[in-house]
Protein backbone atom coordinates (compact mmCIF):
# COMPACT_ATOMS: atom_id res chain seq x y z
CA UNK A 1 0.00 0.00 0.00
CA UNK A 2 0.78 3.24 -0.65
CA UNK A 3 0.71 6.79 0.91
CA UNK A 4 0.39 10.34 -0.32
CA UNK A 5 1.55 12.74 2.24
CA UNK A 6 0.77 16.40 0.88
CA UNK A 7 2.96 18.44 3.02
CA UNK A 8 3.91 21.52 0.20
CA UNK A 9 2.09 24.44 2.69
CA UNK A 10 4.12 26.68 5.26
CA UNK A 11 1.21 27.03 7.32
CA UNK A 12 1.59 30.38 7.85
CA UNK A 13 -1.48 30.63 11.00
CA UNK A 14 1.33 29.30 13.15
CA UNK A 15 3.80 31.65 12.19
CA UNK A 16 6.91 32.73 13.85
CA UNK A 17 7.09 28.62 14.57
CA UNK A 18 6.98 28.10 10.10
CA UNK A 19 9.29 30.89 8.80
CA UNK A 20 11.89 28.89 8.28
CA UNK A 21 10.31 25.67 8.57
CA UNK A 22 7.56 24.00 6.98
CA UNK A 23 4.75 23.06 9.22
CA UNK A 24 5.25 19.10 8.93
CA UNK A 25 8.89 19.44 10.38
CA UNK A 26 6.76 21.40 13.81
CA UNK A 27 8.02 18.64 16.61
CA UNK A 28 5.54 16.98 18.67
CA UNK A 29 8.14 15.75 21.85
CA UNK A 30 10.69 13.97 20.47
CA UNK A 31 9.28 13.63 16.88
CA UNK A 32 8.19 16.03 13.69
CA UNK A 33 4.83 15.97 12.52
CA UNK A 34 6.05 14.02 9.41
CA UNK A 35 8.07 11.29 11.75
CA UNK A 36 4.74 10.47 13.40
CA UNK A 37 2.56 10.18 10.68
CA UNK A 38 5.32 7.93 8.63
CA UNK A 39 5.64 5.54 11.72
CA UNK A 40 1.92 5.25 12.28
CA UNK A 41 1.33 4.58 8.46
CA UNK A 42 4.44 2.00 8.53
CA UNK A 43 3.02 0.55 11.05
CA UNK A 44 -0.15 -0.65 9.48
CA UNK A 45 1.89 -2.21 6.26
CA UNK A 46 2.12 1.14 4.30
CA UNK A 47 5.42 0.63 2.40
CA UNK A 48 5.69 2.91 0.29
CA UNK A 49 5.28 7.25 1.55
CA UNK A 50 5.33 9.73 -1.23
CA UNK A 51 5.44 13.16 0.40
CA UNK A 52 4.48 16.39 -1.71
CA UNK A 53 6.60 19.37 -0.64
CA UNK A 54 7.26 22.98 -1.71
CA UNK A 55 8.06 25.21 1.10
CA UNK A 56 11.38 24.24 2.29
CA UNK A 57 11.66 21.05 0.37
CA UNK A 58 15.08 20.44 0.91
CA UNK A 59 14.19 20.42 4.90
CA UNK A 60 11.69 17.53 4.23
CA UNK A 61 13.98 15.61 1.82
CA UNK A 62 16.44 15.81 4.90
CA UNK A 63 14.02 14.51 7.62
CA UNK A 64 13.06 11.55 5.34
CA UNK A 65 16.65 10.70 4.89
CA UNK A 66 16.44 9.99 8.94
CA UNK A 67 13.87 8.31 8.73
CA UNK A 68 14.39 5.87 6.26
CA UNK A 69 14.56 2.18 7.54
CA UNK A 70 14.62 -0.96 5.67
CA UNK A 71 11.56 -1.83 3.86
CA UNK A 72 10.02 1.32 3.82
CA UNK A 73 10.41 3.85 -0.11
CA UNK A 74 10.24 7.19 1.24
CA UNK A 75 10.20 9.83 -1.43
CA UNK A 76 9.57 13.25 -2.40
CA UNK A 77 7.43 15.22 -5.36
CA UNK A 78 7.92 18.72 -5.86
CA UNK A 79 4.88 21.11 -5.90
CA UNK A 80 6.35 24.54 -7.69
CA UNK A 81 3.01 26.01 -7.63
CA UNK A 82 2.54 25.51 -3.55
CA UNK A 83 2.41 29.34 -2.77
CA UNK A 84 -0.43 29.52 -5.47
CA UNK A 85 -2.65 27.23 -5.06
CA UNK A 86 -4.15 25.07 -2.34
CA UNK A 87 -4.10 21.47 -2.02
CA UNK A 88 -5.79 20.28 -4.91
CA UNK A 89 -2.87 21.51 -7.09
CA UNK A 90 -0.62 19.02 -4.66
CA UNK A 91 -2.93 16.06 -5.43
CA UNK A 92 -2.74 17.21 -9.70
CA UNK A 93 1.03 17.40 -9.70
CA UNK A 94 0.31 13.53 -7.71
CA UNK A 95 -1.81 12.10 -10.35
CA UNK A 96 0.52 9.89 -11.73
CA UNK A 97 1.47 8.33 -8.24
CA UNK A 98 -1.93 7.27 -8.25
CA UNK A 99 -2.41 4.62 -10.26
CA UNK A 100 -2.91 2.05 -8.29
CA UNK A 101 -4.41 2.02 -4.82
CA UNK A 102 -3.40 4.52 -1.99
CA UNK A 103 -4.23 6.25 1.08
CA UNK A 104 -4.12 10.62 0.89
CA UNK A 105 -3.32 12.21 4.44
CA UNK A 106 -3.46 16.02 4.91
CA UNK A 107 0.16 16.65 6.28
CA UNK A 108 -1.29 18.97 8.96
CA UNK A 109 -3.33 15.50 10.43
CA UNK A 110 -1.88 13.44 13.06
CA UNK A 111 -3.31 10.03 14.18
CA UNK A 112 -2.47 6.50 15.62
CA UNK A 113 -2.56 3.26 13.82
CA UNK A 114 -5.55 2.28 14.76
CA UNK A 115 -7.62 4.93 12.75
CA UNK A 116 -5.44 4.10 8.89
CA UNK A 117 -6.02 0.35 10.35
CA UNK A 118 -9.49 0.71 10.30
CA UNK A 119 -10.00 2.81 7.23
CA UNK A 120 -7.99 -0.26 5.36
CA UNK A 121 -9.91 -2.78 7.35
CA UNK A 122 -13.28 -1.48 6.71
CA UNK A 123 -13.71 0.63 3.82
CA UNK A 124 -15.75 -1.21 1.10
CA UNK A 125 -16.25 1.98 -1.47
CA UNK A 126 -13.93 3.41 -4.16
CA UNK A 127 -13.17 6.50 -2.01
CA UNK A 128 -13.75 6.37 1.64
CA UNK A 129 -13.19 9.09 3.95
CA UNK A 130 -12.46 9.23 7.50
CA UNK A 131 -14.43 11.21 9.37
CA UNK A 132 -15.48 11.71 13.43
CA UNK A 133 -17.94 13.68 14.97
CA UNK A 134 -17.97 15.97 17.73
CA UNK A 135 -20.49 17.96 19.76
CA UNK A 136 -20.18 21.28 17.46
CA UNK A 137 -18.71 22.46 14.74
CA UNK A 138 -16.32 25.88 13.24
CA UNK A 139 -15.56 27.41 10.57
CA UNK A 140 -12.85 26.03 9.82
CA UNK A 141 -13.97 21.93 9.67
CA UNK A 142 -14.24 20.48 6.66
CA UNK A 143 -18.02 19.01 7.66
CA UNK A 144 -20.01 16.32 5.94
CA UNK A 145 -23.13 15.49 5.31
CA UNK A 146 -24.38 11.27 5.19
CA UNK A 147 -26.96 8.71 4.18
CA UNK A 148 -25.77 5.71 5.90
CA UNK A 149 -22.20 5.06 5.09
CA UNK A 150 -22.57 7.30 1.81
CA UNK A 151 -21.24 10.66 1.95
CA UNK A 152 -23.55 13.38 0.17
CA UNK A 153 -21.71 16.16 0.42
CA UNK A 154 -18.25 17.75 2.23
CA UNK A 155 -17.56 21.13 2.59
CA UNK A 156 -16.84 24.03 5.09
CA UNK A 157 -19.52 25.94 4.59
CA UNK A 158 -22.83 23.64 5.04
CA UNK A 159 -25.62 24.32 7.05
CA UNK A 160 -24.97 23.38 11.32
CA UNK A 161 -28.73 21.73 10.89
CA UNK A 162 -27.46 19.44 8.75
CA UNK A 163 -23.85 17.93 9.56
CA UNK A 164 -23.27 14.93 10.32
CA UNK A 165 -19.25 15.26 11.04
CA UNK A 166 -16.03 16.02 9.89
CA UNK A 167 -13.51 14.68 7.69
CA UNK A 168 -10.10 14.40 9.89
CA UNK A 169 -7.74 14.84 6.48
CA UNK A 170 -7.47 11.00 5.57
CA UNK A 171 -8.94 9.29 2.51
CA UNK A 172 -8.53 5.66 0.86
CA UNK A 173 -8.73 4.80 -2.84
CA UNK A 174 -9.03 0.97 -4.49
CA UNK A 175 -10.83 -0.39 -7.03
CA UNK A 176 -11.97 2.21 -10.13
CA UNK A 177 -11.35 5.06 -7.02
CA UNK A 178 -8.15 6.28 -8.24
CA UNK A 179 -9.20 6.59 -11.79
CA UNK A 180 -12.80 8.47 -10.81
CA UNK A 181 -10.27 11.19 -8.17
CA UNK A 182 -7.63 11.70 -11.18
CA UNK A 183 -10.21 12.56 -13.14
CA UNK A 184 -12.11 14.41 -11.12
CA UNK A 185 -8.92 16.77 -10.31
CA UNK A 186 -8.17 17.20 -13.64
CA UNK A 187 -11.68 18.53 -14.49
CA UNK A 188 -11.23 20.92 -11.82
CA UNK A 189 -8.10 22.05 -12.79
CA UNK A 190 -9.27 22.74 -16.55
CA UNK A 191 -11.65 25.23 -14.51
CA UNK A 192 -11.10 28.49 -13.50
CA UNK A 193 -11.15 28.03 -9.54
CA UNK A 194 -8.86 25.06 -10.15
CA UNK A 195 -5.75 26.61 -8.32
CA UNK A 196 -7.87 27.87 -5.44
CA UNK A 197 -9.77 25.06 -4.58
CA UNK A 198 -9.27 21.61 -1.83
CA UNK A 199 -8.83 18.43 -3.19
CA UNK A 200 -12.20 17.55 -1.11
CA UNK A 201 -13.88 19.43 -3.69
CA UNK A 202 -13.57 16.43 -6.03
CA UNK A 203 -14.42 14.29 -3.44
CA UNK A 204 -17.75 16.04 -2.60
CA UNK A 205 -18.43 15.88 -6.87
CA UNK A 206 -17.57 12.13 -7.08
CA UNK A 207 -19.99 12.16 -3.92
CA UNK A 208 -22.93 13.43 -5.39
CA UNK A 209 -22.47 10.36 -8.24
CA UNK A 210 -22.30 8.18 -5.04
CA UNK A 211 -18.91 7.31 -5.08
CA UNK A 212 -17.44 7.89 -1.78
CA UNK A 213 -18.11 6.24 1.65
CA UNK A 214 -17.05 7.32 5.07
CA UNK A 215 -15.71 5.44 7.95
CA UNK A 216 -16.29 6.66 11.34
CA UNK A 217 -13.10 6.63 13.60
CA UNK A 218 -14.62 7.74 16.88
CA UNK A 219 -13.26 7.41 20.27
CA UNK A 220 -9.89 7.28 18.29
CA UNK A 221 -7.09 9.38 18.60
CA UNK A 222 -6.45 12.35 15.92
CA UNK A 223 -5.31 16.03 15.78
CA UNK A 224 -5.45 18.33 12.84
CA UNK A 225 -2.65 21.14 13.42
CA UNK A 226 -3.30 24.70 12.19
CA UNK A 227 -2.91 26.98 14.84
CA UNK A 228 -0.28 27.10 18.15
CA UNK A 229 -3.33 25.21 20.48
CA UNK A 230 -3.49 22.64 17.94
CA UNK A 231 0.14 21.93 18.27
CA UNK A 232 -0.23 22.04 22.31
CA UNK A 233 -2.93 19.58 21.90
CA UNK A 234 -1.77 17.20 19.54
CA UNK A 235 1.73 17.63 21.64
CA UNK A 236 0.03 16.45 24.43
CA UNK A 237 -1.70 13.61 22.41
CA UNK A 238 1.22 12.02 20.37
CA UNK A 239 4.57 13.02 22.36
CA UNK A 240 6.92 10.44 23.80
CA UNK A 241 5.97 9.62 27.58
CA UNK A 242 8.38 11.58 28.87
CA UNK A 243 7.24 14.29 26.66
CA UNK A 244 3.76 13.32 28.07
CA UNK A 245 4.72 13.51 31.47
CA UNK A 246 6.48 17.11 31.29
CA UNK A 247 3.33 19.20 29.09
CA UNK A 248 1.30 17.80 32.05
CA UNK A 249 3.70 19.58 35.18
CA UNK A 250 3.54 22.33 32.77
Amino acid sequence: MKAIILSAGQGSRLLPLTANQPKCLLRLGERTILATQVEELAAVGVREILVVTGFCAGAVERELEHLARPGLTLRTLFNPFYAVADNLGSCWIARNEMADPFLLVNGDTVFERAIPARLLTEATSPITLTIDRKAAYDGDDMKVVLDGTRLVEVGKNLGTERIDGESIGMSLYRGPGPRLFVQALDDLMRGPAGTRSWYLRAIDLLARRGRVGVVSIEGLRWSEIDFPHDLHRASALFAQPARRALLSAL
